[in-house]
């Protein structure tokens, strides 16, 4: 498996055919058009050709895999992700996230691959990072979302055959590990981080036993995302609600509105999120309930949101753990506190 994005002609040609996008004809060429590296992996745009029938397969590809800095460093989203498409995608109606022509992961070296279905051509990211989208594009986003966890809300398969519950000795080992990377980002932050707010993290860490119980009766929950911000979506160029989501590889199962308090209390300033945010949650809610969920009521979303911004305070620490650049979670940070503050957040730790 070549950890640079290329693939021959012949291994392609075996995938496309196994999941049924090639007929009899063959890939005859392979070339790189374009590739770029993100903060956690490999992106390689591919232009195929064939020989013979092949009037349905893709003449496009995008190839995404590890960077090689990454592997055995203990992050494994490669594997987490290549889990998604192979386990969740597949047992999906098509037309929510890309299509998946191949996923790969090797245990011995960490390796892995995808050969993805390339939207460039019919579909775009909203904005240029970190400009919010317009509040319309926003609507068909968080819609989308709202469609998403329905579909996988109270499944009996979470838990069973898809992803995994947390048991007592996982919840205690998740809990220490927390508490070592906070202390450590108290350590590098020094006076950067004051004593309010470390007051704020040390009563999360007190409280967090009786906070996880939240997840106990499996009600509720659903497939979360794990990094819902903005711009891991494609929206379509002619417009319309045809978003399609992207980057599993932090997915999880949890309480949908962590994928919500992502989007809006991590990414928004309080301004615009004061503005939009309840009635982004009115959009969830209504295309939740016809899709999935018609049980959960608003309150409980708001409930389960403020919970939510609260857990969030943690997300900084995890992203400086994992060595992301400071202007990402730095900035997430001062804007989670605020939404802490303003969504009384406080009170769930009395």
């Amino acid at each position: 498996m070549a950890s640079d994005g290329t693939i021959d002609s012949e291994s392609l040609t075996v995938a496309l055919r196994r999941c049924g996008a090639l007929g009899e004809g063959r890939v005859s060429d392979v070339a790189v058009e374009s590739a770029r590296a993100t903060v956690l992996s490999r992106i390689t745009r591919l232009r195929v050709s064939y020989e013979g029938d092949a009037a349905a397969a893709p003449a496009s590809l995008i190839v995404k895999t590890g960077l090689p800095e990454r592997l055995g460093s203990g992050w494994n989203g490669g594997r987490q992700e290549v889990a998604f498409y192979r386990q969740i995608a597949a047992a999906m109606p098509a037309g929510m996230v890309p299509r998946c022509f191949e996923g790969e992961w090797d245990a011995a070296t960490d390796e892995w691959r995808l050969v993805l279905e390339d939207l460039s051509e019919t579909h775009v990211i909203a904005t240029k990072w970190p400009l919010p989208p317009s509040l319309e594009a926003c609507a068909d986003i968080v819609g989308t979302w709202a469609r998403f966890h329905g579909a996988w809300w109270d499944d009996p398969r979470l838990g069973a055959s898809i992803g995994a519950w947390g048991d007592a000795a996982a919840i205690e080992a998740y809990l220490r590990r927390l508490a070592e990377k906070f202390a450590r980002f108290a350590d590098r932050l020094g006076d950067r981080l004051p004593r309010e707010r470390r007051d704020l993290y040390e009563a999360l860490l007190d409280r967090a036993p009786r906070l996880l119980t939240r997840t106990d009766d499996r009600r509720n929950v659903t497939i979360v995302h794990g990094d819902a911000h903005w711009w891991n979506c494609f929206l379509p160029r002619e417009g319309g609600a045809n978003v399609r989501l992207f980057d599993w590889d932090s997915w999880r199962l949890g309480v949908a509105t962590d994928d919500l308090a992502y989007m809006m209390a991590i990414h928004w300033y309080p301004d615009r999120r004061r503005r939009t945010e309840r009635g982004l949650l009115d959009v969830y809610h209504a295309t939740l309930q016809a899709h999935g969920a018609p049980n959960y009521s608003r309150s409980q979303l708001d409930d389960d949101y403020r919970l939510s911004v609260l857990w969030h305070i943690t997300t900084p620490l995890w992203q400086a753990d994992a060595d992301i650049p400071p202007v990402i979670w730095w900035n997430n940070l001062e804007r989670i506190l605020l939404a802490v503050d303003d969504l009384g957040c406080r009170d769930l730790l009395a």
